[in-house]
């Protein structure tokens, strides 16, 4: 699964783009997924202090995701 993120920079919130997180599971279920996702968006923040998650979704791996 991929967590999908758009995220913006805190200094110029019109700055913003989309970064994915490979969870490292292959899991089809959205209950798996919410319940990693969390921990997954905590630790991402805390490495990245300068953006500002906007949105975020849950993705199959190989699928084409369409846009948040």
């Amino acid at each position: 699964m991929l967590l999908l993120l758009s995220i913006c920079l805190l200094s110029d919130p019109s700055r913003c783009r989309e970064e994915r997180i490979d969870l490292s599971f292959e899991a089809r279920s959205p209950t798996v997924c919410l319940r990693h996702s969390q921990s997954a968006l905590a630790k991402w923040q805390a490495e990245h202090p300068e953006w500002h998650v906007n949105r975020w979704r849950c993705a199959v791996r190989g699928s084409e995701p369409r846009d948040l």
